[in-house]
C-alpha cells in the first residue's frame, strides 16, 4: 500500500482539480472545419474577381 492513500472524497477532489486545470483539448474536427471555411471563402473571392 502506498503512503498517500486517498479515500473516495479525496479522489473526487483530485479528479475535479485536474479536470479544471487541464489544457483545452485540441479539437481536430473544429480545426479542419475552420480551415475548410477559410479556404472556401478565399476561393469564392478569387472566382468573383
Amino acid at each position: 500500500m502506498g503512503k498517500y492513500q486517498l479515500d473516495s472524497k479525496g479522489k473526487a477532489a483530485v479528479a475535479k482539480y485536474h479536470e479544471k486545470n487541464k489544457p483545452a483539448q485540441f479539437d481536430k474536427k473544429k480545426q479542419l472545419e475552420k480551415i475548410r471555411t477559410a479556404y472556401l471563402e478565399k476561393k469564392q473571392k478569387q472566382s468573383d474577381e
